[in-house]
């Protein structure tokens, strides 16, 4: 009963992606728990591509591991953060914390108790090619496609209006 090499990589890419997301949770330095959420973008990136998804896998590394990263450091290094500065929290909101995480929990495994893990197929799928996605995307979904382009452009208008000096 021996284990493939994509069985390997998946349960390798897995586990450093849940130490990785454990990190960015459990870590008190800002900038470490920013550096583990890059890795675990680039972890979740080897799954897409494992799933033979390269376009999504290059989107995702180019739109969270750069523009959102570089944002959340840009924002931490204005904010100046110290942690002596930081206010302590309240004993009742550190148990109300822990109460309503483990009622999730419940929750989660409630839902996925009865859920079965189907088998990764050796055979390679052309589901997340970049053809087969624009074919889909300007056939089937291209009314929803416009519509969120100008939803994006009216943000962009927006978010020009509300940052202009009078």
């Amino acid at each position: 009963m021996g284990m493939s090499i994509q069985q390997i990589i998946f349960m390798v890419l897995s586990v450093i992606s849940l130490v990785s997301a454990l990190g960015v949770v459990l870590s008190k330095n800002p900038v470490t728990s920013v550096l583990c959420l890059i890795v675990t973008f680039f972890t979740i990136a080897g799954h897409y591509i494992m799933m033979n998804a390269q376009f999504l896998a290059v989107v995702h590394i180019i739109v969270y591991a750069g523009a959102i990263m570089v944002l959340f450091l840009y924002v931490m290094m204005l904010m100046n953060l110290n942690a002596e500065l930081e206010p302590q929290k309240r004993n009742w909101l550190k148990y109300a914390g822990a109460i309503s995480g483990g009622a999730l929990m419940v929750v989660l495994v409630a839902a996925l108790r009865d859920a079965s893990m189907p088998a990764l197929s050796s055979q390679p799928t052309d589901i997340g090619l970049i053809k087969n996605l624009g074919q889909l995307l300007f056939k089937q979904y291209v009314v929803p496609f416009e519509v969120s382009s100008i939803l994006f452009l009216s943000a962009m208008v927006g978010a020009v209006v509300i940052g202009k000096k009078d």
